[in-house]
């Protein structure tokens, strides 16, 4: 499946309004982080997945996916993104993961540098928005 293309990305962003990130850290140097705050000040609610939980921007961070979505469905809150800054080997773990839990979210975008075809064919073919490669910020900036 090829990958989603601007007017559907634009679409996706101005129709989200819950915006999940794995591998959100709590060191404002970081990518991930930054991005984080840029989505929050755009009017995202952003939901943070860190091994070690705590905060980060204000938010409750969760340890896992499961965890985040245990609580998100318990407050009847639905995923419209899952942003994720993990390594490209993770990729596919994440998507099983993402499937096991019945997740249709509006998209999986994965930041720029990170691929991977397995996680891509899983999602694709379970019906679910793709994007790998590729910034959510800047392509916010570019298209919105």
């Amino acid at each position: 499946m090829p990958a989603i293309n601007d007017t559907q990305k634009a679409q996706i962003l101005a129709q989200s309004k819950v915006i999940v990130i794995i591998g959100l850290s709590p060191d404002p140097t970081k990518p991930s982080h930054r991005v984080a705050a840029y989505l929050q000040e755009q009017g995202y609610s952003i939901i943070p997945i860190y091994p070690k939980g705590g905060k980060i921007l204000g938010q409750e961070a969760f340890p896992t996916l499961q965890e985040c979505v245990l609580s998100l469905r318990a407050q009847n809150i639905d995923i419209d993104i899952i942003n994720i800054f993990r390594k490209s080997e993770a990729l596919p773990q994440i998507a099983q993961e993402i499937l096991e839990l019945k997740l249709k979210p509006k998209c999986v975008w994965v930041q720029l540098g990170l691929y991977n075809a397995a996680a891509n064919a899983m999602l694709t073919q379970a019906g679910i928005a793709y994007e790998e490669d590729s910034c959510i910020k800047l392509e916010h900036q570019r298209l919105c």
